[in-house]
């Protein structure tokens, strides 16, 4: 008889579990919140948030759980972290990671446990390439795109000669090879400093001066792109070597760079004050939800992973067990996106458009981002073709 009521205990303990998971959508959440560069890591929190509040956090009538973990900005805790949310929280989605080489790391538990990840920065070549899966979106871009625009820019200015500088590791490496992809001029130097830990670019910003290039490129972001705008105009090179950018000035770094920024050119797929409906509401919604501060382009991306997994969820009616219904609608980008519309190619990177973006100073003194120009429209990675998903 007890081992007949320990067994009825134990059963109805697991169908409760199984009830209340059937009612939940779980969500784990991997970014960096501790250490320099978590500020980027709370705006992508920040973001998703307010998407969640937007759709009343709910997903086809059923109650949305996040679960929040903080993968240090090091590739072994990211890994780590994704196998705890997949084997103990049993997470129906994976949302986040920053860093190309965090993402990597963290890719096969994902795939092979078949449980949809969406990346919301990270975009290294692999993964739009032979590491493609049916199980992986990104609400970004692939790494080559953002610095190939920017090149394309370039192109159109006339410029005959740069120097590259960007942090080493595969985000930096892909930045630098999607540049020289479309550039046309001469790269008279290439250097990659020593990430996340190096903040002393005198060495570097002495090696451009030397190089009598006409330009710099370089990427660097969260606390390095603060470090390195504030050395290149201390060192008195803003006069001399222009400097254009990726991911170095955005609504976090610009507080702290201030004048600096100014006539600062960069290139991105979101700019806050791209003129459509929903961006308008995302933008004012962030700044009434959270006082003193603005959206980057971080958290547009974050943002946009809500509605991209809402738009799964709902397409099966909340049964997440018909994943091939859930990859088909994804597929679709049947959603309003703050960047406006995209849409995904064979590997699940968007086809979309860059903006050119300047700093300018408002009427009331504030520094802020605005749209320039649109560089380059309906863009498509350039390792979609080697992906074997069609």
């Amino acid at each position: 008889m007890r081992t007949a009521f320990l067994l009825a205990g134990a059963l109805a303990i697991a169908f409760g579990q199984s009830a209340i998971a059937a009612d939940t959508i779980r969500i784990g959440f991997i970014e960096t919140f501790s250490g320099p560069t978590a500020p980027i890591g709370i705006d992508a929190r920040n973001a998703f948030e307010l998407a969640l509040d937007h759709i009343g956090r709910k997903m086809a009538g059923k109650t949305v759980e996040v679960i929040y973990e903080d993968d240090q900005q090091k590739p072994d805790v990211g890994k780590q972290k994704t196998e705890k949310l997949i084997e103990s929280d049993h997470v129906d989605f994976i949302v986040g990671y920053n860093w190309s080489n965090v993402l990597l790391a963290s890719l096969k538990p994902a795939v092979d446990s078949k449980t949809f990840l969406i990346g919301i920065n990270a975009g290294p070549s692999q993964l739009a390439g032979e590491l493609c899966s049916p199980y992986v979106f990104l609400t970004s871009w692939q790494n080559d795109q953002t610095p190939a625009a920017m090149g394309l820019y370039m192109n159109q200015k006339g410029i005959k000669s740069v120097f590259l500088i960007a942090p080493n590791y595969a985000a930096g490496k892909d930045r630098l090879g999607g540049f020289k992809s479309t550039f046309k001029g001469q790269v008279l130097g290439e250097e990659y400093t020593v990430w996340p830990t190096q903040l002393d670019f005198s060495a570097e910003l002495a090696k451009a001066r030397a190089s009598k290039a006409e330009s710099m490129f370089v990427f660097f972001p969260g606390a390095a792109g603060v470090q390195f705008l504030n050395q290149y105009v201390q060192a008195g090179m803003r006069g001399q070597i222009p400097l254009y950018t990726d991911s170095m000035v955005d609504e976090l770094s610009l507080p702290l760079q201030k004048e600096n920024a100014l006539g600062i050119l960069g290139v991105q797929q979101w700019v806050n004050d791209l003129p459509n409906e929903e961006n308008r509401r995302f933008v004012a919604d962030y700044r009434k939800k959270y006082p003193g501060l603005r959206p980057t382009f971080y958290g547009s991306q974050a943002y946009d992973a809500v509605p991209l997994i809402n738009s799964a969820v709902v397409a099966v009616k909340g049964d997440l067990n018909r994943k091939d219904a859930m990859k088909a609608a994804m597929e679709k980008a049947d959603f309003k996106s703050v960047r406006g519309a995209f849409r995904y190619g064979n590997n699940h990177i968007p086809i979309q458009d860059f903006y050119l973006q300047d700093v300018v100073k408002d009427a009331d003194g504030t520094l802020s981002l605005k749209t320039v120009a649109t560089v380059v429209k309906d863009d498509q990675d350039r390792y979609h073709d080697r992906c074997p998903m069609k």
